[in-house]
């Protein structure tokens, strides 16, 4: 099955909650490029598999709603995500 991702959504959480293309990329296994693709879609909305809309969603800790554009992001939504995990990679 496959979900839609509303583009500039995506961007606009992933940058308020602090988190870069890489560590997104890494999160969620799919490359910078990709991430780059979808959250610059000449389309407001980008098709993505359910489970890569579930995967982002984890990453950036907001529901799928928000991502898809179907609710608005609220301003918890949009607080930065505080890292307790080691950023060097050393870690996982």
């Amino acid at each position: 099955m496959t979900a839609m991702i509303h583009s500039g959504t995506l961007k606009t959480i992933r940058t308020a909650r602090k988190v870069g293309r890489p560590k997104l990329a890494k999160l969620t296994g799919i490359t910078e490029r990709q991430i780059a693709r979808l959250e610059t879609a000449a389309a407001e909305h980008s098709q993505v598999s359910d489970a890569l809309m579930i995967r982002l969603s984890d990453a950036l800790n907001v529901s799928t709603d928000v991502l898809s554009g179907e609710t608005q992001a609220c301003e918890t939504d949009l607080i930065p995500v505080v890292s307790t995990k080691c950023t060097n990679g050393c870690c996982g």
